[in-house]
């Protein structure tokens, strides 16, 4: 009989456990940053769909209340979609009347301020004042020249003017259909959701919408306080032009920090090249004060349930999203950003609460395993 020798364990793994880990989560990283950057480019081959969609989404995430509050008193749903669509398209119709025709009353004037204050700081500072002086003097010219630059790389045989009015009437149109439909949302993800994972996309779905909801009524609150708060003191000061400032802070409030840094600068030097230095450090005052204000009272009040973000994630957010689509990324980066924040704290959620329940039912097992024993 023959002797056989007994098999011995076969050769380890290439690599260690830790490169091996190591190389997973680089092949996931790259796969994740594949997909993203195909959906960007999508979305930027199919922005004159996408952003409709994306505003109606910001638009919805604004106007739901109203809506719930109509259907709440009794009216039906399509009655209140509609009635809470023309009442947007009043108010916002009139508030960009009022804004415009204070910007136009007071674009002259304000122009020719800031010219004033770059003449001052040149004044002052030598060629970094002459610098700013050229570009307030040549502020038109340069405005007209990349208004041309951006109509020339629009789609052929369509005009700015005509690209942005059919993306607001197909905004508008889903804005009624996303309010008439929104409680049949839930059940439409549901429909589509692979087996097994409804629960957790609707609920994905929910906290973004939550998380949108959430910044965008909180955004508008602060901006219209912001804005009232910046007028009155404008006002106060004699600053020329306050009311297009005033207005100039409010759309600047849905940019965070690089928008109120931009509307308080152009604040200042209107102040400073018109009523002078004295005037200008109070108009400053106002300013601060009502930053701090913003950061100290009104954002942990207002935006206490919202998904909060860090500064630094805030500005390469801002970043990322002017480079992808310029004014549009600005505007809509920061609320994205905000639902995928959103998404990934429900995925954490559930990711260790699936965690507790193992260690809860592997606990259990084993002081059953012991009583039997």
């Amino acid at each position: 009989m023959q002797d056989t020798k007994p098999l011995g364990p076969g050769p380890g793994p290439l690599l260690p456990d830790p490169v091996r880990r190591l190389a997973a989560w680089c092949a996931v990283v790259l796969l994740v940053a594949g997909v993203v950057y195909v959906g960007i480019r999508l979305c930027v081959e199919f922005r004159t769909a996408v952003v409709p969609v994306l505003l109606a989404l910001l638009g919805t995430a604004l106007l739901r209340p109203m809506h719930r509050r109509l259907v709440g008193a009794g009216v039906h749903r399509s009655i209140a979609a509609a009635v809470t669509c023309v009442a947007v398209v009043a108010v916002v119709g009139g508030a960009v009347y009022i804004v415009v025709a204070a910007i136009v009353d007071s674009g002259d004037q304000i122009v020719h301020s800031l010219r004033e204050a770059a003449r001052s700081l040149s004044a002052r500072f030598g060629p970094a004042g002459s610098s700013l002086e050229d570009v307030a003097t040549n502020a038109p010219k340069l405005l007209g020249r990349f208004g041309g630059t951006a109509a020339s790389g629009v789609l052929s045989g369509v005009s700015v003017v005509g690209e942005a009015i059919a993306m607001a009437v197909l905004a508008l149109l889903l804005v009624f259909f996303f309010l008439r439909d929104f409680h049949r949302a839930g059940d439409a993800l549901r429909a589509v959701a692979p087996a097994g994972t409804a629960d957790t996309l609707e609920a994905m779905a929910r906290r973004a919408f939550h998380a949108v909801e959430g910044f965008m009524r909180g955004t508008t609150f602060i901006a219209l306080i912001d804005s009232v708060c910046v007028t009155a003191g404008l006002l106060i000061l004699k600053v020329p032009g306050a009311v297009g400032l005033g207005a100039l802070v409010f759309v600047g409030a849905y940019i965070p920090y690089l928008g109120a840094f931009l509307s308080g600068a152009v604040a200042v030097l209107v102040a400073l090249a018109d009523r002078g230095f004295v005037i200008a450090l109070w108009a400053l005052g106002v300013i601060v004060a009502v930053q701090a204000l913003e950061g100290h009272v009104l954002q942990p009040m207002v935006q206490s349930r919202t998904v909060q973000m860090h500064p630094a994630v805030v500005m390469v957010t801002l970043t990322a999203g002017a480079s992808v689509a310029g004014i549009v990324g600005l505007l809509l980066a920061v609320p994205l950003t905000a639902a995928a924040s959103g998404v990934v704290h429900e995925l954490r959620t559930r990711y260790e609460a699936g965690e507790a329940e193992g260690e809860a039912g592997d606990a259990g097992a084993g002081e059953t395993g012991a009583e039997e024993a």
